[in-house]
């Protein structure tokens, strides 16, 4: 009897086992499966993973091949180019189908589209399915049948929809191929640092599948409830944290809606707050992200809103130099800062502190910034980080207005009102009392090593509404 020739799963950002459905059509064939992942980086640019998400990934194919090797299987590991690679393994083990889950980045998606041509006229049968969101970009449309550019309504025609189909299990095993082909040691793709400055990347997460569930698990019991009324406040931990994990495929979002909804149910007959639908509409903001990246792929490197082509911005090194740095001299912004350099990632409220005075007190191009969080978040993602940027510049979708300008000292003591989480990344303030915690020039005795601050916010404001004028002439 002749074996049934295998099928090749390709894994990109879905290194899960569960709700992963390209693994599960592969399964549900009852033919031999074999695990693949391709690293091509030069085929994702001009943004490919930067340092931080190459850390994660490292770990999370390590994890990703113990799961695999439990059920009688294993992840194979190529270089790309991934065409090339991918026809290597077909001949390798006579596959003839190749599945694997979309992604919706300008780059990957051309390079996915030529893929696919490819192979199919090499008479492979290939098959794509849906991983990584709730709602596709392409079937969510206004009356007119025109994407949406503003969040509210588009998000009242995702929860108009179909509910998510309930997530899928895990395979209990996988049939494995006759002989498996040779994979590339994970070393050898280099992915970790050469200079260790990954500490604290370790000391805070656990990349990999069971990481995320074990984040979204401690998530659902100890802060759902709260996370309407807290999740503002870095200085408290009421966010969810699954943001690289979501961003990796370790966790898909109908797995979230589902948890979700089921704990609400659950709190909800317990007489308990109830806080899912709040944060379900945040998860419904990284939809739209995805909705605006795939309709208007040219706003990973310019504005949505042409205007702000003619943006008189600043070339400033020193400036741009203490941000990054976390030396400013507004404690709020710089605490963001030494959080994503130590840990990878930053509470969104930081992010958005952060953002604006990079682009409204420095008038340092939005750009600069999305660069810089791309090469050091865990959960960098394309389309979250165009939409977050272009956001808080004013010149994209449902932008904030370009006035809209955060005061730092006041979102410091609004949302850090005791200072706490300014003191645990600024130990040079944590003998400051919470009067003067954001506001560290007004001590009688300047804080030994802090430095004063680069600019005077009041100042800076009247200089980007001012530039915000000369686009609206």
């Amino acid at each position: 009897m002749t074996a049934s020739p295998p099928i090749l799963v390709w894994f990109r950002l879905d290194l899960r086992l569960a709700d992963n459905p390209a693994l599960a059509a592969a399964d549900r064939s009852g033919r031999p499966v074999v695990p693949v992942f391709i690293w091509a980086p030069e085929e994702e640019t001009p943004w490919p993973p930067g340092a931080a998400s190459r850390w994660w990934l490292h770990h999370s194919l390590a994890a990703l091949d113990t799961e695999l090797r439990a059920m009688g299987s294993r992840l194979v590991i190529r270089r790309g180019p991934a065409a090339d690679a991918l026809h290597a393994l077909r001949r390798e083990t006579a596959a003839d189908a190749v599945f694997w889950n979309r992604r919706y980045e300008p780059a990957v998606r051309a390079r996915d589209d030529a893929v696919a041509a490819a192979l199919r006229a090499d008479g492979v049968r290939t098959e794509t399915f849906n991983s990584a969101l709730l709602f596709e970009p392409e079937k969510m449309r206004t009356q007119s049948g025109a994407p949406y550019r503003v969040f509210t309504p588009f998000w009242k025609a995702c929860l108009a929809a179909p509910e998510p189909e309930e997530p899928l299990p895990a395979p209990r095993a996988l049939p494995a191929p006759i002989a498996w082909p040779v994979s590339e040691p994970l070393e050898s793709l280099d992915l970790l640092p050469r200079i260790a400055w990954d500490g604290g990347l370790r000391e805070t997460w656990t990349p990999g599948e069971r990481g995320a569930q074990t984040a979204m698990e401690h998530f659902l019991e100890n802060a759902l409830a709260s996370y309407s009324d807290g999740r503002d406040r870095p200085d408290q931990a009421h966010t969810s944290r699954l943001s690289p994990y979501l961003h990796f495929g370790e966790i898909g979002p109908r797995q979230i809606w589902q948890a979700a909804r089921e704990t609400e149910n659950v709190r909800a007959e317990r007489g308990l707050m109830r806080g899912a639908e709040s944060y379900l509409r945040e998860v419904g903001w990284r939809e739209f992200a995805y909705h605006l990246l795939y309709h208007f792929p040219h706003t990973t490197e310019r504005p949505l809103d042409a205007r702000f082509e003619r943006f008189p911005w600043k070339v400033d090194p020193a400036g741009l130099r203490a941000w990054k740095k976390g030396r400013t001299g507004y404690p709020i912004v710089d605490a963001g800062m030494r959080e994503l350099w130590r840990t990878g990632w930053m509470h969104n409220r930081a992010r958005m502190i952060a953002a604006s005075f990079l682009v409204k007190d420095l008038l340092i191009p939005w750009l600069e910034g999305a660069r810089w969080f791309w090469d050091t978040l865990v959960d960098a993602d394309l389309a979250n980080n165009t939409l977050g940027w272009q956001w808080t510049a004013g010149c994209g979708a449902d932008a904030a207005p370009y006035f809209r300008i955060f005061n730092p000292v006041l979102q410091g003591q609004k949302f850090d009102p005791e200072g706490a989480y300014v003191r645990r990344w600024i130990p040079e303030l944590a003998g400051a009392a919470p009067a003067f915690i954001h506001e560290p020039w007004r001590l009688p005795r300047p804080p030994a090593g802090y430095p004063p601050p680069i600019l005077d916010h009041g100042e800076a404001r009247d200089r980007a509404l001012a530039a915000l004028s000369e686009i609206r002439e």
